[in-house]
């Protein structure tokens, strides 16, 4: 007989998750005979602890369809980490109540801990549960595959931001604005950042400068690469992840506090590079933080992002009812130039709670612009446009309303 699959958002979301859902649902519908009802878990796994649940059956051909041009996460997503114990116990309750023999677990590299944490739960305990992690994150950091879900279109947009950010500079640097700073995110690495600097056609196009944790920030030699590019061009943009850390491995822009995951906080490092720049330069300096706007911006996205993110959920399937079990649909590249990629199986053990670094090679020597490496690594990334459907001049999203299953378990308190 058929089981029932849960499927779950998690972390952070991007421009291109719910193309992943897709993905995973209308895939699922092609495989009745292994597959019975996909419910969606509302808000992620908090969703699933406190058995609000979606039947995605509810979905038309239409609505279905419209996830692939909807950004955010349509079933609500959170940042969570799973207890050992009660959670576990009870996450297992909500699978046994509801005949659930596949979790499909879609977010980054905390997400992909916690698919895990579930599969060996599950295999201890003898329960039949195919556990998948369909990946997404705008970090790019998964390791294992080439590229994450979500981060192709994160890098298109923030390429086109500095791109007209550094033509508005350049047409007032003369009496006004001298530097522009874009911060934009990358706690531990910086795929985001560098990704920038695709807008810079040559060494006087905007992003001048590109700052991220792998190079440690030296105050001194920051403030001469700004001084010589406004001397050479006469002006000077930046794009800087939030990461940026110095030579001690001492975030700039430590605020203080940190997550469910241990994730320290980050305050903002761009007014404080524009503070130093004042200080120390005299120049009048603006900048702009990137934040939710880089990984929403739907409107931008790229085609190929868009392609990889519903292809990782339809791989999740396909790997699942032939009985592949803990492991996360990898993008492999085949060749750059015609890109070229396809779908392997990884195990999530090579995954959970690792993090792939921005490789140094991708800078030039002084790290402050990509070299010919990184272009061609992230040059393929960003191609393409898959723009959402437009009404009375813009993008027409759906304001997602749910009906949820009733619910069969006696009510769970959290701690």
């Amino acid at each position: 007989m058929p089981k029932n699959a849960l499927y779950a958002q998690s972390g952070g979301v991007t421009a291109v998750i719910n193309a992943s859902a897709y993905g995973v649902i209308s895939a699922a519908r092609r495989h009745p005979d292994a597959i019975g009802t996909v419910y969606a878990a509302q808000n992620g796994i908090l969703g699933a602890l406190d058995e609000v649940l979606i039947d995605t059956a509810q979905l038309s051909d239409a609505e279905l369809a419209a996830l692939k041009t909807t950004p955010g996460g349509a079933f609500g997503s959170c940042r969570h980490k799973l207890r050992h114990g009660a959670e576990l116990t009870r996450l297992f309750e909500l699978f046994a109540a509801h005949d659930i023999g596949y979790l499909f677990y879609n977010g980054g590299g905390d997400s992909a801990d916690t698919c895990l944490k579930v599969a060996e739960f599950a295999q201890y305990h003898g329960y039949d549960l195919t556990a998948v992690h369909v990946p997404k994150t705008i970090d790019n950091d998964l390791p294992h595959s080439d590229c994450s879900p979500g981060f192709g279109s994160v890098a298109k947009y923030v390429g086109t931001a500095i791109r007209e950010a550094g033509l508005d500079v350049a047409s007032m640097a003369a009496s006004s604005t001298k530097v522009f700073i874009l911060e934009v995110m990358g706690r531990h690495t910086g795929w985001i950042a560098a990704s920038a600097g695709l807008a810079a056609q040559d060494n006087d196009a905007s992003p001048h400068l590109i700052l991220t944790p792998e190079v440690a920030f030296e105050p001194g030699r920051f403030l001469k690469a700004v001084k010589e590019t406004i001397a050479r061009v006469g002006y000077c943009t930046i794009v800087a992840a939030e990461g940026t850390r110095d030579a001690k491995g001492t975030f700039l822009s430590e605020a203080g506090g940190a997550d469910a995951f241990g994730h320290i906080q980050l305050g903002g490092v761009a007014p404080i590079l524009a503070k130093l720049i004042k200080d120390e330069l005299g120049h009048k300096c603006h900048w702009a933080v990137a934040d939710y706007l880089q990984r929403a911006a739907r409107h931008i996205a790229s085609g190929t992002d868009l392609a990889q993110a519903i292809a990782v959920g339809e791989a999740a399937v396909e790997f699942a009812v032939k009985g592949q079990r803990s492991v996360m649909p990898a993008i492999i590249r085949e060749d750059s130039e015609p890109y070229r990629w396809r779908i392997d199986a990884v195990p999530l053990h090579d995954v959970a709670n690792r993090e792939k670094p921005l490789p140094r090679d991708y800078l030039d020597a002084d790290g402050w612009r990509l070299s010919a490496a990184g272009r061609d690594y992230f040059a393929p990334l960003i191609v393409g446009e898959a723009p959402p459907p437009f009404v009375d001049g813009l993008p027409a999203y759906p304001r997602w309303q749910f009906s949820h299953m009733p619910k069969k378990l006696i009510p769970f308190e959290r701690g």
